[in-house]
């Protein structure tokens, strides 16, 4: 018998760390709920659930993103009814006034709430807003308006010298003539017989049908002292205009053209989907404004004009409807995405669960194992180190 080394006293305290390392272990893991609670408790399958916790968690952020998408189509949707709405008032106005029944003095009475209206349709294309996000304006139609370099010319009158353009117009910066949208403009200066200078910013662009529209013009009384004039939101700067007019006699025109072309870029604006990069579905609102719906040139003010109207609103509309259209068939697929994203989240979130979760009885089962072990290696423990006590009788 020995009494320096309790072999049978180690192995028990030996086993007993054990089982109280593991009896921590399965409290932890119930106490939690999960099988894995660090990355030592299964290193692959934590590697495993944190991947998919990502994935879970961008797809519940995608899901949320998808409804802010159809929020905001719903907006520029119940604009758009508001413009449709005005177009058909337009329509019925132009109809009325296309009436032989009515003089021109009646028609400029009617015509006063055909322009009121069209005022309107410009107004909601540029309030109509979503989160600061301006929506049937053209910012969200994954257009870039490119100006090209300006080109003159003539009308109703010679001018030996083209040069001359450059000294009616010492500087017009580009990059303002974006403001005017897409389309054929003419900056037109002519003067009339009392020596006044007009300039004109008209509109020639299939908007309006190919037909000259002035969007904006100002009279110059004093055209020798003139520097600087706003049109349309486009500030432009002149020489000394009245040093011109032996190119520009009374009753002629310079036209000098603008031509602002537009270039699909992107996507108006894209909606993130899902919960990777590159998971988007992406939505043009086109420019709803009246110029760009052909009705920039309109109005009732006689029986030929009426009757030409009913023609553009009759396109205004359909353009219109197209927008509608497309807009309602975007909301329809983000409708049937949040479902797929739903769908899919819940069952990689079945998977995590499978990979992450303790079953609880089954753990239940080894915790009660490792506390009756527990009691027993107690037991043994104490078993042991009563058996050097047993020397005490040889001595006796």
């Amino acid at each position: 018998m020995i009494i320096n080394h309790n072999i049978n006293a180690m192995n028990a305290h030996r086993n007993m760390g054990s089982t109280t390392i593991a009896q921590g272990k399965a409290m932890e893991k119930l106490n939690s709920g999960l099988r894995i609670n660090r990355a030592a408790d299964d290193a692959a399958g934590f590697a495993i659930s944190e991947k998919m916790r990502s994935q879970i968690r961008g797809l519940n952020q995608a899901s949320r993103n998808t409804q802010d998408g159809i929020s905001m189509i719903q907006t520029a949707e119940g604009a758009l009814s508001e413009t449709q709405a005005i177009a058909q008032r337009m329509r019925e106005l132009a109809v009325q006034s296309a009436n032989g029944t009515y003089t021109d003095e009646d028609r400029t009475l009617i015509d006063q709430e055909f322009k009121k209206l069209k005022s309107e349709i410009d107004r909601i294309s540029e309030d109509t807003e979503f989160n600061g996000s301006k929506l049937i304006n053209g910012s969200i139609s994954g257009k870039e308006i490119k100006t090209r370099d300006k080109d003159s010319v003539i009308i109703n009158g010679d001018i030996k010298n083209p040069n001359s353009i450059n000294e009616v117009m010492k500087e017009i910066d580009p990059n303002e003539l974006v403001r005017l949208g897409e389309g054929t403009f003419d900056l037109i200066i002519s003067k009339d017989r009392n020596l006044d200078v007009t300039i004109s910013i008209v509109d020639r662009s299939h908007f309006n049908g190919w037909k000259p529209y002035v969007i904006d013009s100002i009279i110059i009384d004093n055209p020798s002292v003139i520097e600087d004039v706003e049109l349309a939101g486009i500030n432009l700067r002149f020489n000394n205009i009245h040093a011109t007019s032996s190119y520009l006699p009374a009753g002629k025109e310079i036209r000098i053209s603008f031509f602002n072309d537009s270039e699909k870029k992107s996507n108006g604006v894209d909606f993130q989907v899902g919960s990777n990069k590159g998971q988007m579905v992406g939505l043009d609102i086109e420019n709803m404004r009246s110029r760009e719906l052909g009705l920039g040139g309109s109005d009732l003010s006689t029986i030929e004009n009426s009757k030409e109207a009913i023609e553009r609103l009759d396109i205004a509309i359909f353009r219109v409807s197209e927008q509608r259209a497309n807009l309602g068939s975007v909301q329809n697929r983000l409708e049937h995405t949040v479902s797929s994203i739903g769908n899919t989240a819940e069952n990689l979130q079945a998977a995590e669960s499978r990979i992450r979760d303790v079953d609880m009885a089954k753990e239940m089962m080894n915790l009660t194992k490792l506390n009756i072990l527990q009691q027993a290696t107690q037991s043994m423990l104490a078993q042991a180190n009563q058996s050097p006590q047993q020397v005490i009788s040889i001595l006796k």
